[in-house]
Formats: structure tokens, sequence, C-alpha cells
């Protein structure tokens, strides 16, 4: 059933859905009603689910591994059935595997995300924001998400999977159905949908195969998960289907997210153009007011979560951005403040799941906004009602005309 077929949400409390369009186009105040009504909301659409609006309450469920598993990190219609890879693995590791497992799968990929090659990415990545910026040159009109943004990480992803930089149309495609389409069709119309997804990674990892190199895909096929013993062929596609997905998505969302803030808030623009030490912890602010993930839990068993009856198999969708902006927490907390000395924000998560790949989002998310305020230090929007935003788990301008001049 696809979002306009779905009837529209009347109570968030009751019969909360993340890609209703109120959810959709501005989630905030549904979660501020949600923190002060009800703190952990309920839906019986996807087969059930609960939402929880609270950093308190996120923050148990990020840490409870006992009473929930990660093995489905998405919201969908439906669930895996008896032939999916089941917990500890999961579809997509690590983010889908549960303890012990998911350690091991964690520490395979932490040393592709340190500060060190991730820092050398630099210079690739600001040159890439300057070509596109150049394209630019002579309009009055640009559009920071269809002509930036969306071209910024399925470079700098495809070039640490070792894929062809070509192909960032199929990718952003892949971003759809995986994350943004989960409404549109039933698991088995899913499937189909995913086939060619399936197919371009069978056809990567059969190059690299052959053809062995220095990246990131070649490293997950030699790697040694136990003395002797190579990862499957299933946990090596996993683990880049999420690199690719997460990787690209959310960075993508965070830079347009960023530029959307900047161009409505033309004070907090002045300050970054003339005073560029504070890109720091405004990078950690946009991060912090605009985080663009949430994730979701399976309940393990039946139990009772803060009075909640949660059933087996019942959806948690975790509300890091919720979290953000519970002002329990952080001092006005509703307010962007762009020098905000103290942020332990969750825009990556908490937890044995915090993302592994937050050095390189860091980088890509401040360099693409140096860049592009460096080239245009003032911009407006140029018709906020034509701006789109994402819909799903990942929350970010999509269409984002900016008036430069």
């Amino acid at each position: 059933m696809s979002t306009s077929e779905k009837p529209p949400v009347l109570d968030f409390a009751t019969d909360w859905d993340h890609t209703d369009p109120q959810w959709v186009s501005d989630p905030y105040p549904i979660w501020e009603d949600l923190r002060q009504r009800c703190p952990v909301a309920h839906t019986e659409r996807y087969g059930g689910g609960w939402f929880p609006a609270t950093h308190e309450l996120v923050s148990q469920v990020a840490n409870d591994t006992e009473n929930f598993t990660s093995r489905m990190p998405i919201v969908v219609n439906g669930r895996l059935g008896d032939d999916a890879p089941p917990a500890p693995i999961g579809v997509v590791p690590p983010i889908s595997s549960d303890p012990p497992f998911h350690h091991i799968a964690r520490r395979l990929i932490l040393p592709a995300f340190a500060p060190k090659p991730i820092n050398a990415l630099e210079p690739q990545i600001r040159a890439l924001c300057e070509k596109l910026l150049d394209d630019m040159e002579g309009m009055d009109v640009v559009n920071a998400g269809h002509g930036f943004a969306q071209f910024i990480p399925p470079a700098v992803i495809s070039h640490m999977l070792g894929f062809p930089e070509e192909d960032g149309d199929q990718f952003r495609e892949f971003v759809h159905i995986v994350l943004e389409g989960i409404d549109e069709m039933d698991q088995e119309k899913r499937e189909i949908a995913f086939q060619p997804v399936a197919d371009y990674f069978e056809k990567q990892i059969n190059d690299h195969v052959e053809n062995p190199r220095d990246d990131l895909t070649s490293y997950l096929l030699n790697v040694e998960i136990f003395e002797g013993q190579k990862l499957s062929v299933e946990h090596v596609f996993g683990t880049m289907l999420l690199i690719l997905i997460a990787g690209i998505d959310t960075t993508w969302s965070a830079i347009t997210s960023s530029i959307w803030h900047l161009a409505t808030h033309p004070a907090d623009l002045a300050r970054l153009v003339n005073e560029p030490e504070l890109m720091p912890v405004a990078v950690e602010e946009f991060l912090r007011f605009y985080a663009p993930v949430t994730m979701a839990r399976l309940v393990k068993e039946d139990f009772d979560f803060n009075g909640c009856p949660m059933k087996k198999d019942d959806w948690l969708l975790l509300g890091f951005p919720a979290a953000n902006r519970d002002p329990e927490v952080f001092d006005r907390a509703d307010e962007f403040i762009i020098d905000r000395a103290e942020n332990r924000h969750l825009a990556f998560g908490l937890g044995i799941h915090r993302c592994a790949g937050s050095n390189l989002a860091r980088l890509e998310l401040r360099v693409a906004i140096e860049t592009f305020i460096k080239r245009f230090p003032t911009f407006t929007l140029d018709d906020p009602s034509v701006v789109t935003w994402s819909q799903g788990q990942v929350r970010g301008a999509r269409n984002l005309p900016i008036r430069v001049r």
C-alpha cells in the first residue's frame, strides 16, 4: 500500500507512521507532543511497532541487547522469512548483528574508517565539491540537493569500495529501494525490486575475485574472521550493501539539511562565513539539530517495557533525532545554537551499534559546507514551497533550490 493509499494519521501516539506526510515534512512538533503526552507511541502499521521519543527511553532500548534484536534495522511491511540470515549475523552485518558476533563483524571494518585513512580522503572530497560548484558557475539559482549534495557521498563510497564512480545514479536508486520505498510494496514486491541491487553487488564481488585490488571490497573478500576462515560471500555482500546505502543517504541528508538551515537563518550563515573557526562546533550542532537517522530493533520475546506490553517481533523505531531535542538533556534543546559548546548528541546512535563511519560523515559534511559557503557567502531558499524531504528512516532535503545571487 503506497503512501497515497494509506489512511492519514490522526493521532501519532496510537497510530504513528514515519512515512506520513506530516512526519516527513516536519516531525519535530510531533516528537515534542509525544515526549509530553505519550513518550512511547504505538502503531498497528507495519505489523505493529513502538516509537520511544525521549532521550532516556531511546538510550534504554539502544543499550539493551537482551530484549531487542538488531537483525532487521529497517521497518518494512512484513518480517524476514525463515530462510533469511538469522541473528546474530543478520543481513547487513555488523548493524544487523547481535552479540557476540557483532563485536567480531564490527572489528573487521573499523580500520577502514579510522581517522588516518579517512582524513587522507579530504583532498579528493574537496576537489569533488569544487568541481560540482564550478559546474554551477554563472547560475542565479543552484540546486544544493540534486546538483551538489547527492553526488558527494556516492563518489566517496564508490572509491572506497572500488565500484565505478559513474554508477552513482544506480546507487541513489538503491537507496530509494532499500530506505525510501518501504511503504510502496509488500515483502514479495520488495524482493523483486531488490533483485537489481543483488545482481549489481554479485557482479562487483565476482569482478573483485577475478581482479583483486587495493579497496574495501577486496579487503572484505580476503580478511579472515578467524584464523584460516574468510567471511562468507553473504557476509561480504551485506557489509558492502550497508556501507553503500548507509554511507550515501545519511551524509547526503546531513549536508542538505545543513545548507537548508543556513539558507533560512542568515545570521548563522554570516557567523560561519566570518568565523570559520566555528566550523567544528557548528558541524556537531547540525548533526544534533538535524540528525538524519532513526534505526529499528525487533522485540525478541513478549515483555513489558516501561508499562508498554511489547510482543515478540514488534518493531522499535529508535528516535535518535527526537532524543537530540529532549529538553531534559539539552539546554535550549529546540534552538539551533551554532557555537554550542557541550553537545553529546546521538546523531550517530549509541551503544554497540554506534555508527562506525562517523569520521567519514563528519569529514564530508564539513568539507561540503566549507566549500559551499566559500563559493556562495550569501544565499537564500529560492522557493520554500518546492523543497522536498526524504521519507523513511533517513531524513534530509532532496530538491533544494538555492538563490545565490
